[in-house]
This record gives C-alpha cells, structure tokens and sequence, in this order.
C-alpha cells in the first residue's frame, strides 16, 4: 500500500493525547459533609496504584479514531499497474495558421512568425498530427494531415519546416474569418483514422486591426474545436499608411487633377509629421526615382487621419507614384495612381437617316450617348447600300439596323463572331421580312403594320434580363405610360429560339432577343423617335440604351484602379494579354477569365500597341490599421479561444500521476472516514455508560 499525501501519517502521533490522559489520575470529586471541620488536619486521599489505567477499551477507541482518520487524510491505494501512462497528452489534431498578409512585411514579424511555427512544431508529439496553412486574401494548404500521416514521424517535422521555409508574406490583404472558417471545417471533416484529442488552430499573426472577418458572421463554428493565438509583436510602432480615394470627374481631361488621399496614423506612433511626394519609378524595378514637385507637408496626430487633395506637379508623364516619408514601416507609403482613361466604344448606325433630323431615330440614339468625362461613345454611319467593311463590323461594340439591304451575311458573321446586332423594322413589306429572315436563318418573316385605333402600352417586360434588370426596382419599372403609335405585328414563332423581351398590351412583341453562335439578334418592332412611339422622350431612353451598350461590351468592362488580388475583367481587345507586371515580366492571362494576376502593387501594362491600357495596383488600406485586435472580438463572433495561463505549473513526476491516478479510482479515504466516525460513536456510547454510575451517586 502507497499513500498519496504520507506526512498525514504523523497525524498518528496524536494517540499520545489519550494514553496521557487515562495515565494522568485526578483528585477524586467526591465529599462527605461532616457537621463541624474545625479541629481536623486536611489529609488527601492515599493511591496505592498512582499509575494504573482505567476503562482499557475507551482508550483502545479513541486511539483507533485517531489512527484511523491519520490513515485516511494520508490518501492511501493500491498500486496498479495501467495499460497507458497518464504522464502522456492525447493525440491532438491541430492546424497551424501562418499570416503572410502584407501586413506582415514589418521589420521582425515574419522571421517571428516563421520561429514561432517551428516552435510548435518541435511541441508536436508523435501521435499529433499537424496541418499547416498560409492565407492573405486567400487561403493555400501547404500540408495537409495526409500528408502528415504518410510521412515517417522522424521525418515529418523536417518537411513542415521545409514547406515554410520557402514561403514569404505577399501583398494582399487579411481575410481572417475566411482563413478560421477553412481551418474548423478541416477540423470537423470525419476522416478515417484521424486523432481522437484535442482539435485546436494555433494563429501565428500580428492580429492587426484591418483583419476581415465578415465570413465569421454566418459561420456556426464546430463544437470541440478552439483556437489559441500566438500573436507576433512587431519592433516598431510607428506606422503611416496611405489610401486613394475618390477622384475628380475631370480627371481623365486634366493631367494637373487634384487627387484625393488619406494619410491615417496608427495610435502607439512616435511620429506625426510626414511629407509626400511624387516619384518616378527608378531605373530598376521598385526602386525609388527622382522626385517630381515639391513635397507636401502633412501633420497627423497618433490615432488620427487626415485626406489631403493633391495636385500632380507639372511635367508628371503618368508614371509617377506618391510616396510618404517619416514613416518607419515603408511597406504601406506608396500609392500608384494613373490618370483614368475614357473608353471610347464604337456604335456602328447602318441606315439612310440624317444624324441632325428630330424626326428620325438616329437623332435621337446621338444624344443619348453623349460624351462622358469616363465614357465617349463613337457613333459612325454607314449608308445600308454600301457594303460594311469586315473592320467596322469588329470595332463595333454595338450595330443598329434601320434599313436592311444586301449586308445580312456580313451581319450574320458579326453575330456569329460575338457581336450584338440591334435591328429596327421601319416597314411592314415582304422584302423587309425576307431580310429578316436571312439576317435570322429562319425563311421570311411575315410582316404587318398595326392597324388599332387607339396606341398600344408596354404591358409585359421581362425584369430578369440583364438588360432589363436595371429596371426591375419598383420604383422604375413603370412603362405603361409610353404609348406606341406604330409598330409592326409578327409572330414569335417565326424566329424559333427568340426570346420576348417586352410585349405590348395588343399580345404583339415589341423587342425580342435571337441568340445565335456567340452573339444575339435584337428586334425592334418599333421605332423610338416621335412618329412610332414615346420611347425617345421618356427617361427610360437614355439608361435603357446605356444598358444594352454595357451588356454588349461596350462600356464599364475595364477598371484602371484596383487593389491586390482584385480579379480584372479585360476588355475585348486586350483579353488575350500580354499583360506585364511592374517588373517587366510576361504574366499569364486565360481567355475569357478575368485578369488575376495582379499580386503585387505596382504599375500593369495591359496589351500592346496603340491600344495598349495600364492598370494601377494598390495595398488594401486595411493593411494600414495595424492595431492589435483584441480576443474579444473573435470571441464576440463564436470563436472560443484559448487564453494563456498567468503562471506555468510546476512539473510533477510521473510516479506522483500514476498514484493519484490509483487513488482517484479506489477512493479508500472514504472507507476510512467511515470507519473514524463508527469507532467515535462507539466510544462515545462507553463513555457515556462509565460515568453514568458517579453521576447517579448521592
């Protein structure tokens, strides 16, 4: 037999008491009056036996309590021999976070992030098994737990360490919630063979305040998995960063524009003045040119903002960048910003109309597409007797038809190829409709002018077509009110596949879609200008014809300024690249897939040739917010973390767990309490019987 707690065992020694005491003889108590003292000595009583003891089995009792409760606050049990050792942790299932956000390019913190992950991974048991992850804006498994488990246990560290070896922070921004909701659902997959303990994600980050964790918000996190942090500290805590704002609408025509930015200052800053400055890039990549003007001053307190609108100084050719200085974490001081360029999309008018007649459409489709700071549309005329160049037909974002005659199969071909055709029936003759029918692929369409008496109304308009969906607010979708005077009827069913778009309170359509090859076919049973309908003077006109410009291509499809990670839709002309990067490299671009190759800040040649556009690249301004961020906000979201003891316990042996393993099993004190409180009522009941007979006594 072990005991647990053995300096209880010198408990025992207080069965001295009671041997004491039952050694120990009194003057006896007992009196006998005598009528007068007076002429007598005192003369105690004489004990032959001065020593001997009484009531033997009290004395056995009351040192038995004593013996007994001795022997169970020293815990005793029973040594066994168990199948496992307590002294080891079970299996855990961990995945370890690493930030590579740009965030963390401050001085110190990614050579400490990097120590941290192999610290925790020396702390990895055998049995654990281990997954790491790297995220910014998105999130790469750079080793999973297969991985983990196929390797050999001497071997897996080395090759953890070997994936992070290679890794560096990039520039994008920090979804935190996305990268914790990837990591517990990892957790939570049931795979065959993973570890039954803990699941816990360990976050090496500087947890700044610009993390985002917006996919948090309508994640429920799994049950039984927690998260600790471990938060790298960085050496400085000056931090200055700048953000681009909104732009002037005159940018695109003034080269001297004001350009608006940010300046913001962390709250712990040692410094608050900075000065910006506009630079031309260096005779190497990413190296620092030449300043341009003269600097401007900017006064910014710790924890505050302040925007500033600038002027580019004269003689800037583009290419220039806006730097801060004063700053101690330069990764977030540049701001690169070209000056927007205006699309201009080409409409191609196939028709006899004058452009200047307020009777005929075309007059109508001119001032509708009016110049724009951002958007000058082109629109050029063609007479339909003259064939249509191949050239005019492939510039053409968009192509309205007024008067079909002899240039259906170059049409054809266009649509074929991708491009939108916009037909409008002026007539109601069976040429027109044969026209129609060639330009459709279907035989002649029949043909009718309308012959009501009273106009017709826009009755049904199909809202969920992209280029009615503009319209589908309540507050838009009110067409009743344009009255059509003339149109032609013609049934759907001659232009199989045809879509009605809208339709007219008579049954007849008055615009119908015909998807043919990559492109689309859009008629127009009536016209827009005053002597057909309303349309042209309602304000439905000018959006309606902006709409259908924007689903065929013709605008809105480049943005100039983006930030890192942003997917960039190409327009047409230059969707086949070659895009290259601030450096000087070649990066890939997949056809029809929206530019993702913008990894880094910096100035993006998009194309080659005249045509050629640039695309300025920026820092996420969230990465400037590098504040901590408290646990509390995690917490707030469902996340429960793990926080830190105050104090590491001191380490117990493993004969000292195995025994109190025993002990906590068997429980032996119990009995032993037990066993006191008999022999105490025992003893307690004899007691009471030997000291009845002297109290009965006269």
């Amino acid at each position: 037999m072990n005991f647990l707690t053995p300096l209880f065992l010198l408990g025992a020694l207080a069965v001295a008491g009671p041997i004491l005491y039952h050694l120990v003889r009194r003057a006896t108590r007992e009196r006998v009056r005598f009528s007068s003292l007076l002429f007598l000595e005192p003369s105690p009583p004489r004990v032959s036996q001065r020593h001997r003891v009484e009531h033997w089995l009290l004395l056995l009792l009351r040192c038995l309590a004593l013996l007994v409760l001795a022997l169970g606050f020293a815990r005793p049990f029973l040594p066994q021999s168990p199948a496992v050792d307590p002294t080891a942790n079970p299996p855990r299932r961990i995945v370890v976070l690493l930030d590579r956000s740009a965030s963390m390019r401050r001085e110190g913190l990614w050579e400490d992030a990097r120590a941290r992950v192999r610290t925790l991974l020396a702390q990895a048991a055998p049995e654990d098994q281990v997954a790491l992850v790297a995220f910014d804006r998105s999130v790469e498994t750079l080793l999973d737990f297969r991985a983990w488990n196929q390797a050999a246990p001497g071997e897996r560290r080395a090759l953890a360490e070997g994936r992070v070896a290679g890794l560096e922070p990039g520039w994008a921004g920090t979804q935190l919630g996305r990268a914790l909701a990837f990591a517990a659902e990892l957790l939570a997959e049931d795979e065959p063979g993973r570890a039954p303990g803990p699941r816990q994600i360990v976050l090496v980050s500087d947890l700044q305040e610009g993390s985002r964790l917006e996919s948090l918000q309508a994640f429920e996190w799994p049950r039984g998995v927690e998260l600790r942090l471990e938060p790298v500290a960085p050496r400085t805590t000056t931090n200055a960063g700048l953000q681009l704002l909104t732009e002037s609408a005159d940018a695109a025509r003034a080269p001297e524009a004001k350009v608006r930015v940010r300046v913001s200052n962390a709250a712990g800053s040692r410094q608050e003045r900075f000065a910006l400055t506009w630079r031309r890039p260096g005779a190497t990549p990413g190296a620092e040119g030449a300043a341009v003007g003269e600097a401007v001053e900017a006064y910014v307190p710790p924890g505050q903002t302040r925007t500033l609108a600038l002027t580019r100084p004269a003689g800037a050719t583009g290419d220039e960048r806006l730097v801060l200085s004063g700053d101690e974490d330069p990764f977030d001081n540049t701001i690169y910003w070209i000056a927007p360029v205006p699309e201009r999309p080409r409409v191609l008018w196939v028709g006899a109309e004058p452009a200047t007649d307020p009777a005929q459409p075309l007059f109508f489709l001119r001032r509708a597409f009016a110049e724009t700071p951002r958007v000058a549309v082109q629109v050029e005329t063609r007479p339909p007797a003259v064939p249509l160049a191949a050239a005019d037909l492939a510039a053409a974002r968009l192509t309205f038809v007024s008067t079909l005659a002899g240039n259906e199969e170059a049409l054809r071909g266009t649509i074929a190829d991708g491009g939108t055709v916009v037909v409008l029936l002026r007539g109601d003759g069976a040429a027109e409709g044969e026209a129609l029918g060639r330009l459709a692929g279907t035989p002649a369409v029949p043909l009718r002018e309308s012959r009501a008496d009273r106009p017709a109304h826009w009755a049904e308009v199909d809202f969920g077509h992209p280029l009615l969906a503009p319209f589908a607010d309540a507050r838009f979708s009110d067409f009743s009110r344009i009255r059509v005077w003339r149109h032609r009827e013609l049934d759907p069913a001659a232009l199989p596949g045809a879509r009605v778009l809208v339709r007219l309170d008579s049954g007849h359509p008055l615009l119908l879609e015909l998807p043919r090859g990559r492109g689309r076919l859009l008629v127009w049973t009536s016209g827009w200008h005053p002597a057909d309908s309303q349309l042209a003077l309602s304000s439905k006109f000018v959006p309606l014809l902006w709409s259908l410009l924007e689903a065929a291509g013709g605008t809105g499809a480049f943005n100039a300024q983006v930030l890192v990670g942003d997917p960039v839709a190409l327009p047409a002309a230059q969707a086949a690249g070659p895009v290259r990067d601030p450096g000087g490299e070649t990066v890939a671009v997949t056809p029809g897939q929206p530019f993702r190759g913008a990894v880094a800040p910096g100035i993006y040649a998009v194309g080659s040739g005249p045509g050629a556009l640039r695309l300025a690249v920026n820092l996420d301004p969230a990465e400037s917010r590098t504040t901590p961020l408290g646990a509390d906000e995690l917490e707030r979201l469902g996340v429960p973390v793990t926080r830190a003891s105050v104090a590491s316990p001191a380490p117990v042996s493993p004969a000292t767990l195995l025994g109190a393993e025993a002990e906590g099993r068997q429980q032996l004190w119990r009995w032993l309490v037990a066993a006191a409180l008999l022999v105490l009522l025992a003893e307690t009941f004899l007691a009471g019987r030997a000291i009845r007979p002297a109290a009965s006594s006269p």
